[in-house]
Formats: structure tokens, sequence, C-alpha cells
């Protein structure tokens, strides 16, 4: 047949035989990937790629205008803020429609339909498989599984044309339009090419992935199978038989009981086997469309990279690139290891700048302290291995983990049963000192430092005891002091910013823990020993009332003045209207602008005066902080103004909560004092403790993320004095960088590269919507399995009822809304919030929402502690909230019950 290299053709048509070296740009992922299969030998069958040069000379006049109004629209179908004018009556859809009808109805070029007829003719005729090969197709992040048409069984030369053009439409369908905004990739870039294979008599077809899916585990093999064709399976218009195989020792997990499989042993193995090699040669585990035909020849005609599995916990969160080669028989020879996702338990389930990543692991001592963490994911995780290997560490998780993870919790049990988990007798110890090696004396000296800190902040864990309104005076002091610390004279080089950005971090952060962690840690210790002293007289959920409404909380105090800042503005007509009528994004631009009406100017700019530090996902360096972009605060504002109903004003709520908690606080005492006076003095004592010192717990917190921002602010001035010599692109680059990384970008060296690469991966991690909260390192996601396995069991689902771990007790009816990020949300007063998880950044929805459900967390975690002093109930733990509840959906929460029903 006609091989591209002659002929009127020669830049249209390539042999598959022929394409391991094309680019992606000439013949798109699909065509691609199968010509590197057929040079490395696997049986493949025979054909020829339309390249997207056809595509192009086929494009009508006016397809790239179509394109670039699309890349104007948001992925909500809607105009962005630079995607031009004149969009308002034109939605997504509409404008694919457009593009696909103008493609059909272009007329195909003489010299594309002579190159497919005469290409077609050299095969020898007969039923073909014609299959969309986009440039925006199997790449590492984005498969596009199915978003382009292919056409089956088709035969002769007129209608292979047709399906062609039908397939160059295709790449203007609706799925596949909403596909690439989804992923950011710009329609007028991509392009089209065209797979023509010969078509194998299929016995049995389907297809295999190289890891499971399901539960992201790299040393199985999944295999779907069934009789016929392999369309049927990949389009879900059969039930196909469903196998399960070890893949380096090729031993059946699971298979069909019921019906005689579609698949003989040494079969499964076979393709076992080659899906093994596939994934060497692409060095990723792949989603691979095979076919056995009648004579039982295994035949490969599909390898794409499986885009939705978790990284594993070996890959560099900087470059994204895999630690191992991505095999079975890598994985499988590696030691077993659990990791707990440490950011799931701070509230953040988005992904980790690398700066922030970078920073908190020299907060953390670069993990010469006794918690090993890695970041797949560009998310944190524990290695919580060396813990359970261990027996008090397994006595510790098992009671600790319930309380900061209730998820978490009830997977526990299972890694306690797995015998590559079972607790080990620790090694002797060498009788000399001078025989550790470095590293391990590293550690010593590290945990020497951490003990160091734990004993400095026993003075003041006595202070506050005896007199604790002088330590809770020493702490405000603190706050300033630090404040006056973090300033920089000016003016400053970006070298010398730098250097204060890495000086205030290694000097302060000690200091900050000895000075603002022992009054809250009293309060604490104090609700302790007065639950022991309560035993016998009083159930534990009943001292949670005791922590409602607490004084001193600076999170708390932030929420109420901004409560206080919008009823002030709410009694000024024009402040109200403008918080009304426009948009939290339109309200910013006024303000950096000193537009706004002068009550609310100035009243915002107070407030950020103050509390412009803070941030959504705040522990994380890299997110702008409130002072830089303030929609979010704004968008807090409008919905406090919606707030009709005096006695859901959240200030009245809170003082109601504080009242609740006295009440609560006398009863206790006095079923205590009738036990004996002296228990009753002793309660009352460490009761009060807990509510002045308790509330002091964001403190230590809030003082970190004040170091936190001014090194961003710092960094900040380092990136635009980069971005303006050329070496980043934009100031917001220098979070995808660390610091050594900066300072040879200050050197005058080319850091664009490493940023977009960075960029890439945080934008694909954005995304991801599934996070394991316990992941083990062959890439298993251990809910995902144990859920898989209770699936497979007979059982009643409840239709009507999600459950969780109650976390803050009483029950409030509403409507749900589904929030998945707080900045620019709307939460009508009463309604329940219903979230994947919080921190500090979304408190300010608290103060009007009827209740909090929340994907993640325990009773401990920081959306329970807060909803517990605010007064409203909550349950958290509660799996697929956020997508079994739907927005306007009447719920009602009981807190008490940890249960969800409508």
């Amino acid at each position: 047949m006609a091989s591209g290299s002659t002929g009127a053709g020669a830049d249209l048509v390539v042999d598959l035989s022929r394409l391991a070296s094309a680019s992606l740009a000439a013949a798109g992922g699909k065509a691609l990937n199968l010509g590197r299969l057929v040079a490395a030998g696997f049986q493949v069958p025979p054909g020829f790629c339309l390249t997207t040069a056809a595509y192009r000379k086929a494009a009508p006049t006016g397809l790239d205008t179509i394109a670039a109004r699309l890349d104007g629209v948001g992925s909500e179908g809607t105009e962005t803020s630079d995607g031009g004018s004149g969009l308002e009556d034109d939605d997504r859809d509409g404008l694919a429609r457009q593009a696909r009808e103008a493609v059909l109805a272009a007329p195909v070029p003489p010299d594309v339909e002579a190159a497919i007829r005469e290409a077609y003719a050299a095969m020898g005729g007969g039923p073909v498989a014609v299959r969309s090969s986009a440039t925006a197709e199997d790449l590492p992040f984005a498969s596009f599984a199915g978003q382009q048409d292919s056409f089956m069984d088709v035969v002769g030369a007129d209608a292979v044309v047709q399906a062609v053009r039908r397939c160059w439409a295709s790449l203007w369908t609706d799925r596949a339009v909403a596909y690439r905004t989804t992923n950011g990739i710009s329609h007028r870039e991509v392009g089209l090419a065209v797979v023509i294979q010969r078509m194998v008599d299929a016995a049995t077809a389907g297809v295999l992935f190289t890891a499971n899916p399901v539960t992201g585990t790299r040393t199985q093999t999944v295999i779907d199978a069934s009789a016929g064709p392999g369309q049927q399976v990949v389009s879900g218009a059969v039930n196909p038989d469903h196998f399960v195989v070890e893949t380096a020792s090729g031993r059946i997990l699971q298979q069909p009981q019921d019906t005689p499989p579609s698949l003989a042993d040494a079969q499964l193995r076979e393709l076992t086997s080659l899906g093994d090699d596939a994934q060497r040669l692409f060095g990723a585990p792949q989603d691979v469309e095979w076919v056995v035909d009648g004579a039982g020849k295994a035949w490969l005609t599909q390898s794409r990279p499986i885009t939705t599995l978790y990284p594993l916990p070996e890959d560099d969160p900087f470059t994204g690139q895999a630690g191992t080669d991505g095999t079975a028989s890598a994985i499988a020879g590696t030691d077993a290891r659990v990791y707990l996702c440490g950011t799931l338990m701070q509230g953040l389930t988005r992904p980790i700048t690398p700066m922030g990543l970078h920073v908190l692991a020299l907060m953390r001592g670069n993990n010469n302290g006794p918690w090993k963490t890695v970041n797949p994911g560009l998310r944190m995780y524990v290695d919580l291995t060396p813990i359970l290997r261990n027996k008090s560490g397994r006595d510790l998780m098992a009671r600790m983990l319930p309380l900061a993870d209730g998820r978490s919790a009830a997977i526990l049990p299972a890694l306690l049963e797995d015998p590559r988990f079972s607790a080990a007798r620790p090694p002797r110890r060498k009788s000399k000192a001078n025989t550790a090696p470095a590293r391990t004396q590293a550690k010593g000296a590290q945990g020497t430092q951490s003990l160091g800190v734990f004993l400095g902040i026993i003075p003041g864990m006595v202070r506050a005891l005896l007199w604790p309104d002088r330590e809770l005076r020493r702490a405000r002091r603190y706050q300033d002091r630090l404040a006056a610390r973090l300033a920089l004279p000016l003016p400053a080089t970006a070298a010398r910013r730098l250097q204060h950005t890495e000086d205030i971090l290694a000097t302060s952060i000690n200091g900050l823990i000895q000075a603002t962690l022992p009054a809250p840690s009293v309060g604490y210790l104090m609700l302790a020993v007065a639950r022991r002293l309560l035993r016998g007289i009083a159930e534990p959920r009943e001292l949670e009332a005791v922590l409602r409404g607490l004084p001193r909380n600076v999170t708390t105090i932030m929420d109420l003045e901004l409560w206080h800042l919008a009823v002030s503005l709410g009694a000024d007509p024009e402040s109200r209207r403008a918080f009304t009528e426009l948009t939290p994004g339109e309200l910013a631009d006024r303000y950096r602008a000193g537009t706004l009406p002068a009550p609310a100017q100035s009243g915002i700019q107070e407030f950020l005066s103050q509390y412009g530090h803070r941030a959504v996902a705040e522990i994380d360096l890299g997110m702008p902080r409130w002072s830089e972009k303030p929609e979010h605060i704004l968008g807090m504002i409008a919905n406090y103004l919606r707030v009709e109903d005096p006695e859901q004003a959240p200030d009245r709520q809170f003082t109601r909560a504080a009242e609740h908690a006295e009440t609560r606080i006398s009863e206790l005492v006095e079923r205590a004092g009738a036990k004996s006076r002296l228990r009753g003095r002793l309660v009352a004592l460490c009761l009060r403790r807990t509510r002045q010192l308790s509330g002091l717990r964001e403190l230590p917190k809030f003082c970190i993320v004040l170091v936190m921002a001014e090194m961003h602010r710092q960094l900040r001035e380092v990136g635009t004095e980069l971005a303006g010599n050329g070496t980043i692109g934009d100031a917001g680059d220098v979070f995808f960088l660390d610091f050594d990384e900066l300072r040879v970008g200050l050197r005058g060296a080319d850091l664009k590269g490493i940023v977009a690469r960075r960029r890439r991966l945080y934008d694909v991690e954005l995304r991801r919507r599934r996070i394991p909260r316990l992941l083990l390192s062959d890439g298993t996601d251990v809910e995902a399995e144990m859920m898989a396995a209770a699936a497979a069991l007979p059982q009643q689902a409840a239709d009507d009822r999600l459950t969780g771990t109650p976390a803050s007790a009483g029950t409030a009816t509403g409507k749900a809304r589904v929030i998945m990020d707080p900045v620019g949300a709307r939460l009508e007063p009463g309604e329940i919030l219903v979230a994947p998880s919080t921190d500090p950044g979304w408190t300010p929805l608290f103060m009007t929402a009827g209740a909090l459900v929340m994907e993640m967390g325990g009773v401990v975690s920081h959306g329970a502690v807060v909803a517990r002093e605010y007064g409203i109930p909550a349950v958290v733990g509660v799996a697929d909230a956020t997508t079994r509840l739907r927005d306007g959906q009447n719920v009602t929460v009981d807190g008490a019950a940890g249960t969800v029903t409508w």
C-alpha cells in the first residue's frame, strides 16, 4: 500500500509501521501509540494514518473563528472576562454545533480524497475500522476516551471517505468540546488525524487495564471481555466478563462464577503479559483494547495511558515523573508502605503549590523527625508504616484516628489485620553510640530539638493554669511583637527579600509555638480532666456544649467583625446597593480602584489590615491572601446582607451558644457537687479554665499564617523582578519553584520550562475529585478497595439516608447547598452547607449555615470543632456527600446520630 513517501498524498498518508517516530501534532495520540506498538513487535491490525495535514486542508473557512470564540467560553458555557465580546447569547454547545455542521458541509479536498482511496485500495479494500486520532488525545493527563467518534466495519472507498469526514466532525461534539474546556486545552490548537485499519474477525474482544482502575492497585491487571467485537464492551452495550489477575504471578483473583468465562486461563495470562509489556513500553499504566481472532491470536488495537490513577507515593511531585518505570514487577519488589493524607486532615482537598510543599518540608525539618512524608499528587502524606508495625503505635492509632477522621478510622482495622503491616519486634540496638550512621545521628538531633520545643512550652502551661489572664495578655503581646519582627527594612533587593523569607521561617516557628501553644493546651487538658471527674455523672457528649461560643478565638472574632462590617454596610443605601447588585469580582475591581462607596472602601480596608494575611487553604504559602484577592470576603459580606431574620444573625447565635455553654457548666458542676463538694469545685475549675483558654486554639495557626503571609508577600516581590527580566512568565510563578531554584533564577537562569511542567501537574490535580485518605505504596486506595469489596456483597442500600461521624449535636432541616470552593460561594441563611472539607477560610460561611455536612474529618477536625463552637449541627466523614446530595434538596441533619436524611 502507499506508505506516504511518494505521490501527491506524501504528507497526508503514513503507514502505521512508519509512525513510531511521528509527532503527536501530525498523527494524534491513538495513531502515534499504535505506531510505537507496531515498531516494538506487538500484533497490531495493519492500516494507515490520514494525518492532521488532511484535516487542516479540509477545515472550512470560519472554523478558526468558532474555535477562538469557544476558547473564550468558560467551563459552564458562559463568557470569560477575556473572551471577547458578543458571546452573551451563545453557549458552548451552540458553538460546537456550528463547528460540526461546518465540517460536515465542507467538501473533502480532491488530493485528500485521492490519498484515502489510494491507501484503502492498497490495503485490498474490505471492512475497515475508521477511528479518530486527535492531537489532544491519549495524553498523560487526559485520555479523551470516547470523546471523538470511531466507525467499525466500514466497506468501500466511498464509505471510508464519508467516515473520515464524520471523524473530523466529531472533533466538535459537545462532549469533546466540554472535555477540552475542562482540561484547559485550546480549541484553536487541536487537530485530528484518522486511523484506517483492517478489521479483525473477533471471537472475543475487550479492554484491559494494567492497574486496577477502581482501587488504584498497580500490581493487578483488570480485563473485561465479551464474545464478538470489542466495541460492545467499550460502549457498554453488553455486560462483559470481569477478571482480575495478579500481574507478576498470573494468579487469577476474580472471574465470573455463574457462567463459563469467555477467556481461558492461558488467554488471561497471555493478555496480562501483553498489557505488562505495553506498560513497560510506554512507561506508565495502560488502558489497552484487544481482540482475539478465531485462531486464538491476540491483537492490540489501542493503548492509551490510564489518566485517573492517583500518583504513586514515589512519584516526584515537582516533575510528575514516576520514581519507577511504573511496572507491576517493579512495584511488587518494593517494601509495602501505608500513607495517611495529612492535607485532608487539615481540611484541604486541593493540591499544594510546590513552594508550599517546600516550606512545609522545611518547617518539619526536611523529614529528619519521626514523621516521614511524601507528596504524591502535590499533597502531603504521612508514612504510617513504622507506627503500624509497632504495638504501641497501633494502639495509639486505634485511639486517636477516630477523633481526626472517622472514615480513616473505619479502614484502620483492615490495615491492622494485613500481614504486611503486622507488629514487628524492634531490632536490638548496638552498644556503641558511635556506630550509628550519620543520618541516624541527625535524626537524633532533630528529636532532641523537638523535645526542646516541647519542654519549652511547659512553663507557659503552668502559668496558664495558675494565672490565665496573665498568660492571655502575654500571648497577645507576642502576636504584636511577631508582626513587628516580620517587617523588612526598605529598600531591599530581590536577593535580600529571598534571604529575609528564609530567615523568618528559620527563626520564627519554635518561638511562636512556645508563646502561643501553652494556653490552649491547658484548656483542652482541663477539659480532659473534667471528663474524667464526671465519669459516671455525665456522658462525654454532654461536654461538647462547654466548647460552644468560646471567647478569644481569633477566627471567631474575625468572622463576627466581618458580620458587624456587613451590618454597618447594610445600613448605608449606596453600599447595600453595590453589594446586592455587583458580583464579588466586580466589587473587588472597584475596591482596588478605590471607587466603592466610602463606608465600604474604608471598612473593608480596615478589616483587611487585620485579617488580610488569611486565605482559603492558607497553610499553602502559594495561595493568594485576602489582601491580594478580596473576592471571597466581599462575597461573604453580600451573603450576610441576605440575612433578614434577626434570630439568624450570627452575633445573636454566637451569644446564645455561649449562654448555653455557661448553663451546661452550671448543670455539670451541680451534679458533680452532689457527689462531693471537692469534686464540684474541681469540675468548676476545670471547665472555667476550659472556657478561658481553649478559644486560643486558633492562635498558633493564626500566627503561623501571619509568618507565611509575609513570606508570600516577599516572594511575590521577588517574582515581579524575575518576571520583569524574563526568568519566569508571571510573578506568581515563584510559587512553583523552591528557594534554591529562585537563587539560580536571580543569577539569570531561565526557569519557564520548569514552571510550565509543574503548573500542568498542578492544574491536573486541581481537577481531581477523589483523594485517597489512606494510600499504599503500590497505589492502592484502601478505602476504595474496601468499598469495592463491600459493593460485591448483597446488601440493601439506603436511598434516603447518609451516615457519618456525629460531630456537633442538634438537628436542622433546610435546603442543601453543595459548595466545592468557598470563594464566591452563595449560602442563604439556614441552608445546609455540604462540603468536601473545610479550613478556616470557610468559617464565614458557618455563620449563616443551618448545619454542616462534610465528606472528610472526625470529631476533632477543624470543621467539627468550629461547628460545635458556633452551635450548629454537624456530621462529618460522610462518604460521597457532595455527589449524593444536590442543591435545593430538603434534608435533615442529626448531629447526634450522625445522619443526613431526606
